[in-house]
């Protein structure tokens, strides 16, 4: 059998941030007898860390993105910029969206997340900014901004974000600043909608009482305990009660899976999310893994960023294994992790479990990991 026959295909799809980790590693050490394949839609990767700071305007578009195509590069991987739309782990191929396939003997997925967001179909229903999936985020806050630029002086505008997890909270914040600085001629009014009873689920009270002061600060009017259903007429449809006015509605709840991810034989929860167990292999589908926000570990984790790079190097070490038949081992993900939420207004609130501090050094803590994170993926690009 010649060298090629025995060379194993290792396809991953998607450009998130566990596979990020998972390209670094491979460019330190490549695997032997391994092809690598990297499907990414496109060559760069929103890192989500510091999508609210490009929001607030606190830094470019270019310096919230993973270069995954010069990670390919050092990595010695073949990049194939389309779109996933059709996977099989029993026939062991991925479809892309010029309906190519692609082959694979290991695969693994770290595509994010989507929203299910209402429909904003009605003429008079308020501008729609869902907040996933990051890929479509800078054209939709394009056509956000050039309708606020055409807003007559002196007008007034109602932003209500529905979401009151750390996602919810800092992105209001974010678009906030950004509105305000660029029309301070007009008037924003700003809600926060929460269907849980408090602001950040899982979170001590020291952390969500420092939240709850700069939304207050920022003149956010708060309601808890309602879930908003849709988009009507001016307005937020919830679920119980009148509606609530609205011009610009942010949606930043209710992550699902990809469309495409239900029409695969790989086992789903109820909200579309790839079920996998403790070695990150998907379950039922040998050799097949799963990372970040697609995927559904055994112990529900938030959907957060910090929890896909955690799970990177580990993600990477059960390729290899993988790839040479040995057994896998399982991860362990952190029982806490430090969030950073920025509050756009040059701090932020530190939170740690239970544990909360705020201030000017928390904001600049998170300019600089943040920053680091990108440019190790980058070398040369940021600061």
């Amino acid at each position: 059998m010649s060298a090629k026959t025995q060379q194993k295909e290792l396809v991953l799809i998607g450009g998130g941030h566990a596979h990020a980790l998972v390209l670094e590693a491979l460019a330190r050490r490549p695997e032997p007898g391994v092809r690598l394949t990297v499907v990414s839609e496109s060559p760069l990767a929103a890192y989500s860390g510091r999508i609210p700071a490009w929001l607030a305007g606190e830094c470019t578009l270019a310096e919230t993105q993973i270069d995954i195509a010069a990670l390919c590069r050092r990595a010695g991987a073949r990049l194939i910029a389309q779109r996933a739309t059709a996977f099989s782990a029993e026939k062991r191929e991925v479809t892309l969206a010029g309906n190519e396939r692609l082959r694979f003997d290991v695969a693994s997925i770290n595509v994010g997340a989507t929203v299910a967001a209402p429909d904003a179909a009605q003429k008079a229903a308020p501008t729609l900014l869902a907040m996933r999936p990051l890929a479509a985020l800078p054209e939709r806050w394009q056509a956000l901004c050039a309708r606020v630029d055409a807003l007559p002086a002196g007008s007034r505008q109602s932003v209500v974000s529905v979401g009151g997890g750390g996602a919810g909270c800092e992105t209001l914040l974010a678009v906030l600043a950004a509105l305000r600085a660029r029309r301070p001629d007009v008037r924003f009014d700003a809600a926060l909608l929460s269907a849980g009873e408090t602001l950040l689920p899982g979170a001590g009270r020291r952390p969500r009482a420092l939240l709850t002061r700069a939304l207050k600060k920022a003149g956010v009017t708060r309601r808890t305990g309602v879930r908003a259903v849709g988009l009507e007429n001016g307005a937020i449809a919830l679920a119980e009660g009148a509606p609530v006015p609205a011009d610009i509605a942010l949606w930043a709840t209710g992550a699902v899976g990809h469309g495409w991810l239900e029409h695969s034989d790989l086992a789903l929860n109820r909200r579309g999310f790839i079920e996998v167990g403790k070695s990150l292999e998907a379950r039922g589908a040998p050799g097949v893994f799963a990372a970040g926000d697609c995927a559904a570990f055994p112990a529900a984790l938030p959907k957060a960023g910090v929890y896909a790079v955690r799970a990177g190097p580990h993600l990477a070490e059960n390729l290899r294994r993988a790839c040479r038949g040995k057994p896998l081992k399982n991860w362990y993900p952190p029982k806490r992790v430090l969030a950073l939420i920025n509050t756009g207004d040059g701090r932020a609130v530190a939170v740690y479990g239970p544990l909360g501090a705020a201030g000017r050094w928390a904001w600049r803590l998170k300019a600089r990991l943040d920053g680091r994170f990108i440019a190790r993926f980058s070398p040369g690009k940021h600061r």
